[in-house]
């Protein structure tokens, strides 16, 4: 349970704050787009993923039991929060947010950090190619410009009305969005270890303010960004309004019980390292609390960003504290700056993020798999993108499951009855 900071704090040197700090500089830059992108794609307003990443991510790297995980709103919660938001508002995704983090609290201190191998990998990759597919849908009406009076929650409905809408495609909106997804992928590969995302976001929406092509921009859409954190409330609790929200808590808790032990996972093989898995899941849980207290989105361990942090030198938990702070100077004073970014130039962001959520490098391995694993990938990820995430999980785990015991042939000492 003891978070990783007390363990890499004794003997604790300069050297080790400058990279720390120069790493957690790199990580804010790309998660103040990412943030914003992600609030915007989930319902609430572009602010509210500022402060998640603010309070969640200085949570996380202060309690977790990784050295390098970078906490914040994620792309895999798109889909969960955009859902409970339709249906109970803002408010409602607040309760399901803090009941989420008690649920993690409580998953740490019975120790069930470890019970994350139990979950099939073909029902993770299935669920995570899902909401690619749906966030990247969710991005089309800003990547082509269109203005739609109504965009259906529905998959296939919503397919449908942006391509009756298609006759009002901006040109200038697709091309800020393309030449945003263009810049990311050159800088990345040019320079790794480069804040690519908010240079590419920057100039594309610079670009189209000087050349007056009238896309819409955070501003002129939300209007201005906030320049301080809210203060802590405690959201009204009620026993009808915590049995409403439950399952959505569960998914929550779920989702980021899941995300931030596989990025710590990741994080272990790119610095050699282990982490406290239940340390990890605890910290997961106070991070929601806290991010719901200040009226954010679920947070959890980000994979990008974390690798991000390692690729930038992060050494300790600090470049995760570091880059809070960063952020939370940003929004103080340049919050009029992040609103003027283009609304397509956020789109192609997500875009690209929703292409990478589906992890193409493991597309040729996935062919390789038995068939029974193949087809437990493809339920999941249809049921995920035409059905609803919980009933894709719940799914998806239950067929896996089976599957392990069918191929490990257990006995049992039921007998079925004589018919």
């Amino acid at each position: 349970m003891k978070p990783k900071i007390l363990s890499t704090l004794p003997g604790y040197r300069a050297p080790d704050l400058i990279a720390d700090t120069l790493a957690g500089i790199t990580v804010a830059m790309v998660a103040i787009p990412l943030s914003l992108a992600i609030a915007i794609a989930s319902g609430v307003p572009p602010g509210v993923g500022l402060v998640t990443a603010i309070v969640g991510g200085f949570l996380i790297s202060a309690l977790g039991g990784s050295r390098v995980q970078i906490g914040g709103p994620t792309g895999a919660f798109i889909v969960v929060v955009a859902g409970v938001v339709a249906a109970h508002g803002h408010d409602g995704l607040i309760v399901a947010t803090l009941m989420a983090g008690v649920i993690l609290v409580l998953a740490g201190v019975f120790k069930a950090g470890a019970l994350v191998r139990y979950v099939p990998e073909p029902v993770i990759d299935g669920f995570t190619i899902g909401i690619g597919v749906i966030i990247a849908t969710s991005q089309l009406p800003d990547l082509l410009g269109l203005h739609l009076a109504h965009v259906p929650a529905e998959f296939l409905p919503k397919l449908a009305a942006i391509w009756s809408a298609r006759g009002q495609i901006d040109p200038a909106a697709l091309g800020v969005g393309i030449a945003t997804v263009i810049a990311i992928t050159v800088l990345r590969r040019a320079f790794p270890r480069f804040p690519g995302l908010i240079v590419a976001v920057g100039a594309t929406s610079a670009a189209a303010l000087a050349l007056g092509l009238g896309v819409d921009t955070i501003g002129s859409r939300f209007g201005a960004l906030p320049d301080r954190l809210p203060m802590p409330a405690l959201p009204e609790l009620g026993w009808a309004r915590v049995t409403e929200l439950l399952p959505s808590a569960l998914v929550i808790a779920f989702l980021a019980g899941i995300e931030s032990l596989l990025s710590a996972l990741v994080a272990d093989r790119m610095i050699g390292g282990s982490h406290r898995p239940n340390a990890e899941v605890m910290a997961q849980g106070w991070a929601n609390i806290g991010s719901a207290l200040f009226g954010g989105l679920p947070a959890t361990g980000a994979i990008a960003r974390t690798a991000t942090n390692v690729r930038a030198g992060g050494r300790t938990p600090v470049a995760g504290l570091v880059h809070a702070v960063v952020i939370l100077i940003v929004m103080m004073v340049a919050a009029p700056l992040a609103g003027a970014l283009a609304m397509p130039a956020l789109a192609g962001l997500l875009v690209l993020t929703a292409w990478n959520m589906t992890e193409p490098h493991k597309w040729r391995h996935r062919l390789t798999l038995r068939r029974s694993d193949q087809a437990l990938l493809v339920m999941t990820m249809l049921l995920t993108v035409l059905a609803d995430l919980t009933i894709a999980i719940g799914v998806g785990v239950v067929a896996g499951l089976a599957l392990r015991l069918a191929r490990r042939d257990v006995p049992s000492d039921w007998t079925p009855p004589a018919h």
